[in-house]
């Protein structure tokens, strides 16, 4: 018997439970008790990039370590009926983060179970690409093409180091937001960030809320920018992870650099008009539509000679 085909993404960043707290007027202050209309549960953290990615029809696998808990049967059933394969271990407890929007922002109180993905885990479907962040780089299997990220926590620790992990300068490419770009590098704008990030990897992408995305390719000698779309944020939980899924099924699907932006910067927008990032995340059928309304042409990968292809 054949072996089966390689996964084309495997995901190997923490996953959550997430509690978000929907209609809230305010985030509550000290001591204050603020009341929600609904409260809504839902897939969290790495398992939103896997189910984004499995929506626009890649094939994917989630290798977070899940409890062997009521929450933990809950993402791996959501995951199951997304068609995202799990290859993790199941550890004692699922880590769980409430979520309270309001206002267009957010605030989050999380409990973390601890438990770290393993690199048998990851390369469980010999995948085409992961996603990893920076902390956890060496897990990513031979050959497979490496999509960074980096944490809050993890911008502040690097930044005030002025170091990054090696494995790096061989990652397919760094997503970060804007702040955690202005922390790695210690500029004052995201452009001068993201120039400044790109001595260290072969190209940066910088989200930038509202405002779209730029990237700058290795030197700092080209930028990209992508415009924001207009829409009204209800919840922005899980945006940047969204916008990581529709970035990287660009990419695996021969999309310039241009066009990653703007189909990645589109998905991401289209979530946060509902409460939750899985609620929000837009299938193939769906962004091919809205991308279509603003001049783009879904990517054709019969076209892709090889992912060392030019920037």
């Amino acid at each position: 018997m054949s072996a089966e085909p390689p996964i084309d993404l495997a995901c190997g960043e923490p996953s959550f439970v997430d509690l978000t707290f929907v209609g809230l007027d305010a985030v509550p202050a000290a001591g204050e008790e603020r009341h929600a209309h609904d409260l809504v549960r839902g897939p969290g953290g790495a398992a939103i990039t896997a189910i984004g990615a499995a929506r626009l029809g890649l094939s994917v696998a989630l290798a977070s370590p899940l409890g062997d808990d009521a929450e933990g049967d809950f993402v791996r059933a959501a995951l199951e009926a997304e068609g995202v394969r799990w290859t993790g271990r199941r550890v004692a407890r699922t880590s769980l983060t409430a979520v309270m929007p309001a206002g267009g922002e957010r605030a989050m109180a999380t409990f973390d179970n601890g438990a770290e993905t393993g690199a048998k885990e990851l390369g469980a479907g010999r995948p085409r690409a992961v996603v990893l962040s920076v902390d956890r780089l060496a897990l990513a299997p031979a050959g497979a093409a490496v999509y960074a990220t980096v944490g809050d926590e993890t911008a502040r620790r690097c930044g005030a180091s002025g170091e990054l992990p090696e494995e790096v300068a061989t990652a397919r490419a760094l997503l970060v937001n804007e702040r955690e770009a202005l922390l790695l590098s210690g500029a004052d704008d995201a452009e001068a960030a993201a120039r400044a990030l790109a001595t260290r990897t072969p190209l940066v992408v910088v989200t930038l809320g509202p405002r779209g995305a730029l990237a700058v390719a290795e030197g700092g000698e080209r930028a990209v920018r992508a415009e924001g779309v207009p829409v009204e944020a209800v919840d922005t939980t899980g945006a940047g992870d969204l916008f990581c899924a529709a970035y990287v099924w660009a990419d695996l699907n021969g999309a310039p650099l241009p066009d990653r932006l703007r189909w990645a910067v589109l998905h991401a927008a289209l979530s946060v008009r509902v409460a939750t990032a899985v609620a929000g995340a837009a299938p193939l059928e769906a962004l091919a539509e809205a991308g279509m309304r603003r001049g783009l042409v879904l990517p054709d990968p019969r076209a892709i000679t090889s992912m060392k292809e030019e920037w």
